[in-house]
This record gives structure tokens, sequence and C-alpha cells, in this order.
């Protein structure tokens, strides 16, 4: 500021914390009350040199009255009597220069008061001689120009003086004024070693200041510095620039800070009441043992008085039946009968029409894909990941409509950490001097379609010059600044006073912003890392303006990837991210991702034509007569499933497409893999409950027998269906639209699979069987496989006889004879109860540790040139975003209204918006506000006050010099209504320059908008910054800081105000994810209990299950804090989809359970009885199912989603995928058994097996297929 550095010319008000020797001649010899030290102008050093004062040892004068009005009226009326050591020449440069000064600090009193009396006192004091010594001078033209000179001050004044000033802000800059004119000084002793030193653009000669001095009768003057809090209240500062005169705001208490040690308190009790439980019941345990001990050895010592052998007289042949079914159910249930006999119509009508039904149904399906010609994908972020009616995409429509888009940020960062040791210094002469060029080329590139360059693209807050922050504009761009043995000591000093190295554009550049990675010296040549941002204004969508900017992005972008060799050919690396950079790369698809795609539907193929033909051809049967093989494989079958699960996907894509709803790059890469999943499912469900029918029930025609099986099978698939769509269209009441339209279309592909499961794939499943049966080859049916014939009479139902179907396979005899008998043993149950319910507990207590967000990084193809920018960014960037507090429908014509906004004046309310801001400001911790606010009504009053000369002028005069009341600090007399639209407007309109660096054209020329009919302000905001944010957790808590810090605002003053920053759009759905997750889970679990109520009949079982699956909920939640799997907008749809596919899990040995086969029942053990026996019905009949149908089809779905590249694809689907395989499944085959068979419901009778001869006959003969060879021995 060149008015600045001629105050301290003029007045010689230039102090040190050094002393210097004095000289051998002295220039002030006498030292004494009266006598001057210095006084005049005598000229300068060279001829654009500033003015340096005369040497002047004689008496003080009087002064006329035209120089003693020009005192009083400059430094108070204290100078209105007495001798003084100046004149008007003197006094005239001293009002010139306070201009500058009184802009920056008059907003508070107490420092105006310091800096104006210590600037007045050492220009005019009568007892100069007593403080001052004149040390060096200089002759030129005769006369003795003073060169050097010791000044005196007490440390009472010096650090009051500071104490005084260092809190005050300079709203325009978002800066503190002791920046300006201090040059971001620390203590006194540093701001007078500022103000002292000599300097270009500083002081024209050196001023010291000696702690002590030898030189007799000399002291430092008895001046009492004016206090921030002063007792006198025209000294006061306000609160913004004082905080010993803030109001205290409440202490905040942080969310989860409960806390028990370092436990939080949900965990802590956890694991506390599972503990004291566990505790209880292995006391019980224990005590029962000790009883049972004792009620033994009492009953052997009565069987010695009695004879415990059976009676031959007692009939052992009256139990003809299993003791099993001694509780098997009599009843039936009319809803089950109900969807049994829908189910065999459904089925019966399918098979004896397959042509009609399959046609009708590729017809359907056809026309449901024709809505592809519809079909769009939304690519722009901001509609991508946020919804249009959330709080935080209205109130950008609002920012972007009143204030204009936010500007566009080109930033790159270059680092010197390719050394793997340690990284070094990122800056050197080379660096700088190749830099240099490259911003220079930068300047000159041109956008390959409009020829634009960046000239005509950027923002010019101050007129002609670009925003450009970079080390460069320390050096004004010039390379020939650039000295190779001087340019860390330039370095140092712009780093240290960034206003004296301001770059062409005007703005203080403060090293936080334009250097990172620091070390503890904090020596900016030390830096590690060194940031560029280039600044281009922004412009409304569609507009050719923003064509235009997006063009030369694209140029600049194509130039840094290739600068980036260039960087690594010189020992740096060089990250950086464009406008259009992130768009692009969120949206880029890879080959690897659809080569994954195709290899798991080949790979579920595979295995579900190998696992559906070993339903009917065994290893041994196959090497008896391979012939078989060419019947017997269902190849034809698994192609099918796959083509249907193909058809559900296009159908729901078309479906949606017709009514308009955009899809995603998500959708189309994930619901291929949930409907694989869900569908092939069912289908080996489908296919083994029709090969149990082949065998029990072989005469009937093929049209009843699977009719018959999809009775038996079709109300769990309804069950299961029900519950996934139901669960997955949940996911539609998210707002972020990209997770929104993928749940929709999940939804619909999930239900539309289903319908095509029990239409389409019985009809395909029906020839296959008449195939079969007449022993025509897969593939190739006119083709009869003679050798696989069976020999029976073929004018009948060539259909498998029972004592020709296959035996059980390996592992349906392994969960009839092993598991099933061991896991319901009253020893494992009581251990499968302790160690889930030990898993929840411990899931629990992880739930408080699963964090927040969505790393842009994850977003992200892995090999994305963004990745290294976004690591840079949390290293290296040591400055915080901008925020604003936006005010709606604020009417500041009114002196109240102003109170509520404004700080820097007396009758401002204490809990003002400013001041909150200001107060929140000193608690960066918890509000993360780190910079002043910058006040435009603050500033605009100061812009009005009439000592500010060139700033508010009427006529040549300064526009309120002659008011009454006359301008002061109360706002007595500050102008409201139409004059205060009216200066209002002319404020915004005024330049930003060093004459008035009030001006508002530059700092808030669109900060403000004006109603010029209403007199009213329609919106306006109030700039600050964030501190650093360097995680996701940081960007969450920032938002929420701001946004209870608004509300706060709102409360106390009753104005509408909104923060606003540029990343809040897309972390506005953590506002409300907790608790959208947990009504959203809690609603599909609640679903969950109805269906199962309803369908089951059964509301003991439907609890169980319901307990099941949330069982398996939470310990998926507890696997992703451990996986470091957030939670997020993704992860919450993934969870809605976890219920809905642990339901499937559920839901067949559910149903299995409470509606048991009277086949499997009969066959239990005998000592299983009630809901013991079955439960190990439910597990023998579907447990095979569950585990080779559900279980490994999702496996095998899963496991290749572990080569993804997609970051995304990685943490979100194949880690809670993964989890939810591994706990869907053991509480489904584990668990549930269990707590069914300890708490599950009555059963029914299964309508399908409702008795008569027929289905005694067939059961009989069914047993007889089976090797019984189990053991009835009890287990404990």
């Amino acid at each position: 500021m060149t008015k600045l550095s001629q105050l301290f010319a003029s007045s010689g008000l230039l102090l040190s914390a050094f002393g210097t020797a004095l000289a051998d001649k002295p220039y002030t010899p006498k030292h004494e009350a009266g006598r001057c030290a210095i006084r005049g102008h005598c000229g300068s050093k060279s001829f654009f040199g500033s003015q340096l004062p005369c040497v002047d040892n004689d008496l003080a004068s009087e002064p006329d009255d035209k120089l003693r009005k020009q005192l009083v009226d400059l430094c108070g009326p204290k100078w209105s009597q007495g001798p003084v050591c100046c004149d008007s020449e003197q006094v005239d440069a001293l009002k010139s220069n306070f201009q500058t000064v009184n802009q920056i600090i008059s907003s508070c009193p107490a420092c105006k008061d310091n800096f104006f009396n210590m600037f007045c006192s050492f220009t005019c004091s009568p007892d100069q001689s007593l403080f001052i010594n004149v040390t060096k001078t200089m002759e030129k033209n005769g006369k003795t120009l003073v060169t050097g000179l010791d000044q005196l001050i007490s440390e009472e004044y010096g650090s009051g003086f500071y104490s005084s000033c260092k809190d005050v802000k300079f709203g325009p800059t978002n800066s503190r004024a002791m920046d300006l004119i201090g040059g971001g000084a620390k203590n006194y002793t540093n701001l007078l070693k500022f103000l002292g030193t000599e300097r270009l653009g500083g002081s024209p000669f050196q001023i010291n200041f000696p702690v002590e001095y030898s030189e007799p009768g000399m002291g430092a003057r008895p001046m009492v510095p004016k206090k921030c809090n002063d007792e006198d209240p025209n000294f006061r500062c306000a609160c913004i620039d004082c905080p010993a005169v803030c109001p205290a705001l409440p202490d905040l208490e942080e969310a989860g800070s409960c806390h028990v040690g370092s436990w939080a308190c949900l965990s802590f009790a956890s694991i506390f009441t599972y503990s004291f439980l566990l505790s209880a019941a292995l006391a019980a345990w224990g005590g029962n043992i000790a009883w049972r001990k004792h009620t033994k050895r009492r009953n052997e010592r009565l069987r010695l008085l009695a004879d415990a052998s059976m009676s031959d007289d007692e009939d052992e042949g009256d139990l003809t039946q299993n003791p099993a079914m001694l509780d098997s159910p009599q009843k039936q249930y009319v809803i089950n009968t109900w969807c049994d006999s829908a189910f065999s119509s459904l089925g019966h009508i399918a098979a004896r029409f397959p042509a009609i039904t399959m046609g009708s149904s590729i017809l359907v399906c056809f026309l449901l894909t024709a809505g592809l010609s519809h079909f769009e994908i939304e690519q722009d972020p901001a509609r991508l990941w946020v919804s249009p009616t959330s709080p935080a995409a209205q109130e950008k429509a609002f920012f972007d409509a009143e204030f204009g888009p936010f500007y566009r940020a080109e930033k790159i960062f270059l680092v010197n950490d390719t050394n793997p040791e340690e990284p070094g210094p990122v800056l050197s002469y080379d660096t700088l001097m190749w830099w240099m060029s490259v911003e220079k080329s930068v300047l000159q590139l041109k956008g390959k379609k409009f020829d634009t360059t960046f000239q005509d693209l950027c923002l010019k807050p101050t007129g002609d010059a670009c925003v450009v922050q970079s080390v460069a504009g320390y050096f004004q761009d010039d390379p020939d600044m650039v000295e190779e043995d001087g340019w860390k000591s330039r370095l140092r000093t712009c780093a240290e006073s960034p206003v004296e190295c301001r770059p062409e554009y005007g703005q203080p550049l403060e090293p936080n912003m334009i250097l990172g990675g620091l070390t503890e010296s904090g020596d900016p040549t030390e830096a590690t890392a060194m940031t560029v941002t280039w600044v281009l204004n922004n412009h409304p969508e569609g507009s050719p303006e923003l064509d235009h900017a997006m063009d030369w992005e694209e140029s600049l972008k194509n130039k840094l990837l290739a600068l980036q060799e260039e960087a690594k050919e010189r020992g740096l690396r060089l990250s950086f991210s464009t406008e259009i950079s992130l768009e692009q790369e969120l949206n880029k698809s890879t080959n690897t991702d659809a080569k994954i795609i195709v290899i798991s539907y080949i790979i579920m193929f595979l295995y579900a034509s190998i696992a559906l033909g070993s339903t009917t051809l065994s290893f041994r049967d196959f090497v008896n007569n391979p012939a078989l093989a060419l019947v017997e494989s269902k190849f034809g079958l698994g192609v099918s499933g796959i083509v249907i699960v193909l058809m559900s996907i296009s159908a729901s894509m078309g479906l949606f497409s017709w009514m308009g709803l955009k899809v995603t790059l998500i959708i189309v890469d994930v619901i291929p893999f949930i409907v694989l999943a869900v569908g092939v499912d069912n289908i080996f469900l489908i296919v083994h409950e029709f090969e149990r029918v082949n065998i029990s029930h072989p005469d009937d025609m093929v049209e009843v027998r699977v009719s018959r099986a999809l009775g038996r099978i079709g109300p769990s698939i309804l069950f299961s269906a029900i519950t996934e769509t139901i669960s997955f269209a949940l996911g539609a009441f998210v707002g972020m639209p990209a997770v929104r339209n993928f749940a929709i279309y999940a939804a619909g592909a999930v239900f539309i699979n289903a319908i095509l499961q029990v239409t389409l794939f019985i009809s395909i499943l029906t020839l296959n069987q008449i195939r079969r049966e007449n022993a025509q080859a897969e593939c190739f049916p006119c083709y009869i496989v003679k050798s696989a014939r069976v020999h029976l009479d073929e004018q009948s139902n060539p259909g498998a006889r029972y004592y020709e179907a296959p035996s059980e396979s390996l592992l349906q005899r392994f969960i009839r004879q092993t598991y099933a008998p061991k896991l319901l043993g009253k020893t494992t149950k009581s251990v499968v109860i302790a160690l889930f319910f030990g898993i929840f507990s411990i899931a629990i207590a992880l739930l408080p540790t699963v964090e927040l967000g969505l790393d842009q990084r994850v977003a992200i193809p892995d090999d994305s040139y963004l990745i290294p920018y976004f690591n840079d960014l949390y290293a290296y960037m040591e400055a915080g975003p901008p925020v604003y507090f936006v005010t709606k429908e604020f009417n500041g014509t009114e002196r109240s209204q102003q109170q509520k906004i404004c700080a820097r004046y007396t009758t401002c309310e204490q809990m003002s918006l400013t001041n909150i801001l200001e107060q929140e400001r000193k608690r960066p911790d918890v509000s993360y506000i780190s910079s002043p606010t910058a006040s435009w009504i603050d500033d605009f009053f100061q812009w009005l006050n009439p000592d500010n000369e060139a700033c508010c002028v009427d006529r040549r005069k300064p526009c309120f010099a002659r008011r009454d009341p006359a301008w002061n600090i109360t706002l007595a007399g500050m102008p409201e209504g139409d004059e205060f639209v009216h200066y209002l407007k002319k404020f915004l309109n005024s330049p930003t320059n060093d004459d008035c660096p009030l001006g508002g054209q530059a700092s808030y020329g669109s900060a403000v908008v004006v109603d010029s009919e209403k007199d009213t302000i329609p919106a306006s905001h109030f700039r600050t910054s964030h501190r650093p944010l360097r995680s996701q957790d940081d960007f969450i808590k920032a938002m929420a800081a701001a946004r209870r810090i608004a509300d706060d605002i709102s409360k106390s003053t009753g104005l509408e105000v909104f923060p606003y920053s540029l990343f809040y759009i897309f972390f506005d759905q953590y506002a409300s994810i907790v608790s959208l997750t947990a009504t959203l889970l809690g609603s599909a679990v609640g679903i969950v209990f109805l269906v199962s109520s309803v369908l089951l009949g059964s509301v003991l079982t439907a609890g169980v299950v319901t307990l099941t699956v949330i069982m398996a909920i939470v310990d998926i939640i507890g696997a992703m804090a451990l996986m470091g799997v957030s939670l997020n907008a993704v992860s919450l749809v993934n969870l809605i989809i976890c219920v809905g596919i642990t339901v499937e899990f559920c839901a067949h040995i559910a149903r299995a359970f409470m509606f048991p086969s009277q086949n499997f029942m009969e066959r239990a053990k005998n000592h299983f009885r009630g809901r013991d026996a079955r439960a190990w019905t439910a597990l023998v009949n579907v447990g095979g199912s569950v585990f080779s149908g559900i279980t490994v089809t999702k496996i095998l779905g899963v496991s290749v989603l572990a080569f993804t590249r997609s970051k995304i694809f990685e943490i979100y689907y194949f880690r809670v995928w993964v989890a939810l395989v591994a706990f869907a499944a053991t509480h489904a085959l584990i668990f549930l058994p269990v707590a069914l068979s300890l708490f599950g419901g009555e059963g029914y009778l299964d309508p399908s097996e409702g008795g008569g001869v027929e289905e005694d006959i067939t059961a009989r003969r069914y047993r007889a297929l089976i090797e019984e060879n189990d053991s009835d021995d009890e287990l404990e």
C-alpha cells in the first residue's frame, strides 16, 4: 500500500526492536523538554523516493492558527495548545497518508487512537529530543537529511498498541488488519520492526527501537495506550475487533459424546448387558448340572428298591408311528392353502400351455424393453448424487440465481515426494523459472473449438488483472525478479508479509494458500508442495460462455496431463483437477467392469447347469451309463435362467425409461449382479422341488407334477419376492437420485424376474421334463438317446419310477444324518444362542465406529489422474474452502434490521449475525470456521466515514462531511430508507483501490442484491472460510457446524439465514443419513414381520424370522466398521438390499418349519418332538437347497466382484455382499433352526400332503429309497 509507506516517510514513525550504536557525531546533542530532534522535509534520496525529515535540534515553536487547526482536526483536542516540532507541510502529508490506515483500523477506536497518537507524537511532539535520537544522515543540496534514528517507546505503550490492534479485521480481504499494517506481526516488537525496517514500499530510512538506551536525558514518553475494551466507551471496540467485549457463546456438546471411559455408551451397554446375561446363563447352567447330578444319585438309590426292567406284559407294539409325528400339525392355514392352490393353478396353466405362456411373456418383455428408446444416462454429479428437493440443492439454486454460479477453479499441486526416503523442498531456482514459463504458456493456451484464452474467461475482481493464486505472484510473475542467490530471501519476506508482494490483481497471497507440507520451522523455502489455482468466471448451464470455459478447460487438462511427464523428469510430481474433471471421471466406464459382468454370468450359468443336472444324474450313474448325461443335462435350464434374468433387467429398464427415470452407470453395472443372484436362487428351488415331486409322484402327468412343485415352493418364492421387492423399493425414499433410481430399477427387475420364473421358466421346465422322459438329447431334441431309455412299458407314463430314482446327494445325506441332529442337540443349541448373541452384541458395540461419507477417490476409477490430486488436497492444502452465510429478504433500510447484522458499531446487537460468526471463529474445533467475516454492511458504513475522503464523494466532497448528526460509531445518522439504497448502490459500484480499499466493487459487488422498487435486500452474503478439511468426517462436521451456526443466527436475529459452500451439495445427505438409515431399515424389518405373519400364519415365527434378519443386518453393519465401509446413500441401499436377501435365506426354512413335509418329518429321530422335529424337517427338506441354490450362487456371483478395478464396487458392493453372504447364510442355516426349535409358533398341515391312501403309499415307498442307518442316540 503506497499510502502506508508514504505515511511512514512523512512522519518518520517507524519503530524497530533492534538498537544500533550511536553515531560518532551526535546529530541530536541536546535532549531536553521543549526541544526537537527532526522537523520539516528536506528532500529525498532519489527522484522517485519519499521525503525525508530534516535534522533539527532547536526549540519547539508555537504554531500559527492554521497549523493549530490542522493538528486539532487530525490528532485531537490535546494538541489545542503548546509548541510543536512540525510544520504545515508535514501535517498535510500526515493527513493525506492517514486516509489508507484509517480505512483499515478505524473500526476499532482504541487501535486508531493508539496508532494516530504515536504518529502525531512522533511528528509534532515538542519533546522529540527526549525520545528520538538521530543516528544517521546524508547531505543533499546543502541540507542534512535523516536516514536513521533511534526511537524510545515504553513496553507498556508498545504492547498496548499491539494488543489493541491485533484482532482488528479488515472485511474486504477477509484478513486481519495486522497483516496489512504490521506484516502479520505476532507481537509488538515484530510490529515495530516491520514499521521501522528500511525497504522498498516501507520506511525510506531505518528506525531502530532499542530496549535500553544509555544516552543521558532520554527515555520513553509516558503515554498510556487505549485498550480495545477501554473503560471510556468512546474508545471501546466492537466484539469483532476485541474478544474481551464479546458475549460468551453457550458450550456445545458434540453428538455422540456420551462415553464410559474410552467406550461409547452404546458399546459399553451392549458388551456389559451381554456379559451379564451370559454370566447369569452360565451360573444357571452350572446350577442345573449340580441339581441333575444330585437327582441322579437320588434316583439310583431309589432304583435299588424297585425293579426298573420292562414288564413282559407291556405292549411294545403299540407305537406304530415315529414319536415326532405325535406333535405333527393337524390343521391347515387358509392363506397358505389359497397360495398353494393359486400357484398350483398357475403352474398347471403354464405347463399345459407352454407356447402361449412363453409367447405372451416374451411379448410383454419386448414391449417393456421398447422403452429403452427413451433411455437416458444422468452424468451431472450434482443431479446424480443430490436430490433436487434437498435443502442443499435449493440453497445452491438460490445462491446461483442471486449471486451467479460459483467460480470455476483449475488447481494443480506440484510435490517433491519422489524420493522414497523423505520428501524434499519443491522450490528451487530452476523450478521457479520452469514453472513461470509453464504459467505463461497456460495464459496463452487456447480452447480447441472456440479459440478462447484464459484472459477471456478469468475472474477479474479489480479490473483487467486475472486471479491466479501462485507462488509466482510473489515475484510479480516476472522471471527477472527471481534472483538465483536472492529468491529465497524474497520468498521468506513475502510469506512473512504478503501485503508487500501482492500479485497483479491486488489481493495479498497468504502462504497457506499456495504452499503446503511446511516443516516445523515454517520456512517457506522448505515447503514440499506448492499449489496453483487459476480462477474462471462461471455461467449458467447451457450458456455459450460455459461452453467456452469447458472448451478451454479441456485444453488445459490435456496440457497438464502432458506436463506430468515433464515434472517427473525434474524429480517432481504434478497432480491436478479442472472443473470438468470430476464429472468426466465419475462417468468413465472401464472395459474391465464390463468383462466382470460377463464373467459373472458365465460362471453362474456353468454352476447352474452343472448343479441342476446333478439333481437327477449322480456321478455313479454317469460312470455306469455316460449317455445319460446327454439326457439329464440341464444346460438348457441354466441358459433359460440367465436369459430370464436379462429379460427382467431389460424390461425393468425399459419400463422406467418410459416413465422418464434416468439411469446411471451404477444401475447398469450393479443390477445384473443382484437380479442374477436372486433369480438363480429361485430356479434352484423350483428345480429341486420338482425333482422331489418326480420321486414322490412319478405316475402323475408332467403338468400335474409341475403344478404340485410350484404349489409347494410358490408361497416361499412369493414370501421372498414380496419382501425383496418392497425392501428394494424402500430405497426410492433416499433423496440421492442415483441411489433412488437404482432402487426403483432393482425393485422392478426383481419383481418382473419373479413373475417370469413362475410362468416362463415353468413352461421351459415342463418342456425340458418331457424331453428327458422321451430320452431326447439336450440341445438336440430331435436325437433320441436309446441307451438312456428306461426299460418300462413305453405305452404308459414313461416317467421315472421311485425304485429308479436317484439316491440322496452327499450334501442332503450330511444334513440329514449329521448336521441337523448335531445342531439341534441341547448343548449345541445353547452354544449357538450364546455365540450368535455374542456376535450381535459386538456388532452393536461397533455401530458408533461406522464412519459417514463417500470419498471421491472411491467413486472414480483406480487409474484416474484425480486420485493423486485428492490425496494431495487432503495432505497439503492448508486453506479451507470458503463458506457464505446468506440472508434472504433482509430489509436493510430499517435501523433495527441493520443492527441485527452489523458488528463494528456500539448499537449493534451483541448476538448479531457478524458477532456470532466472529465468536464461532474463535472456537474452530467445533465451528470449523477459521477466517474473519467479510461484512458488507460494516464496510459500507465505514466507507461513508467522511474521514475517508477518497471513498464516498459527492460533488468533490465527502458524502457525510456536514451531516447532522455527524458520522459516528453509534449508527446515529446512518442512512435509512431510500437513502440507504442510494448509498448502498454507490458503495457496490465504488472501485477498490489504494486510495479507497473499502470500495465495495471488488469485495461485495456480487455479494448484495438490491431491490430498488421495494427498497429491500432480497439476498446478501457474509463471507468467511472453513479451517482446512482433510477427511470426509471433516467435511461432514464442517457442514453440520455451519448449519447449526445459521440456525443459531436465525433464532437470535429472526432473519432467514442459511450457509452455503460449494461442497455442501454433495454432503447434504449426511445431515440425515443416520436417521434415514434407521427409518428405512426399521420399515423394511417391519414389512418383513408383517409379510411373515400373514404368509406364515404365526406371530411367533414371524418374530423369530424378524429377529434373525435384524441380527444379520446389525452384524453386517458391524462388519462395515471393521472393513472400512462408511455409511452413505450407496451403502444404505445395500443394507436395504441385504434385508431382502437375508429374508430370502430365511424364508424357505421358516416356511418349511411352519408347513413341514410329512414324508420328511416321519423320518426324524425318535427323540425329536414338536418344534425340534419341525426344525429338523425344515433343515433336511430345504437346507440343501438353501446352501447349494442360494449360498453358493451368491458366493460365486460376489467373488467375481473381487477382481473389479472400481473402488466403489470393491468397497461398497464386494465387501458388503461378502458380509451379507456370510451372516445371512450362517443365521439362516445355524441360528434360525435353533431359534425356531426354541421359540417358533405352531405349525400347519401342508395342503399338498393332505393325507389319504394314495399319499400314504407314496410316502412309504419314498422313505424306502433312503438308507435308514441313523442312530437314535440322544445328543446332549
